[in-house]
């Protein structure tokens, strides 16, 4: 994405544009400059396939994600069969066509520099804001 910054500004998620909430987490968007930014709040317990399938009626997650994990674990499996894992610390790339859970009992909180703008298109008339 191209943009020119043409003042300084500051956003904090304490004052998200929007909240999606479902069952075991919570995303916060921020939308800045055009760009859709959040954070996941994840559960233990939380699994795309039993949280958020039921909302988004698609077999598996069909969008993209580019996350940095500050906290927790997440497993995530591909529809192609491979399975990895991403951990505090780590910045993960996962393609479209996947389930995730949190693995432990530590809550995953993530920042998704990507998949936002696709679940915004795709699934937020879904969610509960």
């Amino acid at each position: 994405m191209d943009f020119t910054v043409t003042q300084a500004q500051v956003f904090h998620f304490s004052n998200p544009d929007e909240v999606w909430t479902f069952p075991k987490g919570t995303l916060e968007i921020l939308i800045i400059e055009g760009a859709i930014i959040g954070r996941a709040t994840y559960e233990p317990g939380w699994k795309w396939s039993t949280s958020v399938q039921p909302l988004a009626k698609t077999k598996s997650c069909e969008v993209s994600h580019f996350k940095y994990l500050i906290s927790g674990t997440l497993k995530i499996l591909l529809d192609d069969g491979l399975e990895f894992t991403c951990k505090a610390g780590d910045v993960c790339i996962i393609p479209s066509g996947h389930d995730a859970w949190v693995v432990g009992d530590e809550t995953v909180v993530a920042v998704d520099f990507q998949g936002m703008a696709d679940y915004n298109g795709k699934f937020s008339h879904t969610f509960l804001f």
